[in-house]
């Protein structure tokens, strides 16, 4: 972990409506990401940078079950999401779409603008005077999700190279 993030902070209960306003589904992903939190963070969509991240507040994600909320994020270049706890719905879209969340009870001790690493190796995330925040272990397959960047681009990957297996029942 050499790269450090910068952090944006969110409060609690952050719903896929303020990630992916219900007025602008309608158009594309691009569009969508534009008003991404515009609500709470009217700054956010239009000054975040590639690799930085959102810190947030306890159920984030929580609402309906677009995958548009998730993407719009990554689709605004975000390295990550780190929260103390996400709606079950959120946690399955975001890392089907490539977006790697952290659950770190501790993350209310991020502060906003902070330099941030993210130790996958160790499961924490290292504050700016190096104090480690340890997070919950994600799955190597969710990681690996992620890391294609997606899963519909893993599994392409995958039937691309032969390393997809054959379902069981076909022959």
């Amino acid at each position: 972990m050499n790269r450090t993030h910068k952090a944006w902070r969110v409060g609690d209960d952050i719903d896929t409506d303020q990630l992916a306003p219900g007025a602008y589904m309608k158009f594309g992903i691009a569009d969508i990401a534009r008003h991404c939190l515009e609500g709470v963070r009217p700054d956010f969509a239009g000054g975040v940078r590639a690799g930085d991240v959102l810190v947030a507040g306890r159920n984030f994600g929580i609402g309906s079950s677009r995958e548009q909320a998730a993407a719009a994020l990554v689709q605004l270049g975000l390295r990550a999401v780190i929260a103390p706890s996400f709606s079950g719905l959120y946690f399955r879209n975001a890392f089907n779409v490539g977006l790697l969340l952290l659950t770190c009870p501790r993350a209310g001790e991020i502060t906003e603008g902070e330099q941030i690493g993210i130790d996958l190796a160790n499961g924490c995330v290292l504050r700016a005077d190096g104090t480690p925040l340890p997070c919950e272990p994600v799955p190597g397959f969710l990681l690996d999700m992620v890391q294609a960047g997606g899963l519909l681009l893993q599994l392409k990957r995958r039937l691309a190279d032969g390393s997809l297996p054959r379902h069981p029942l076909r022959a």
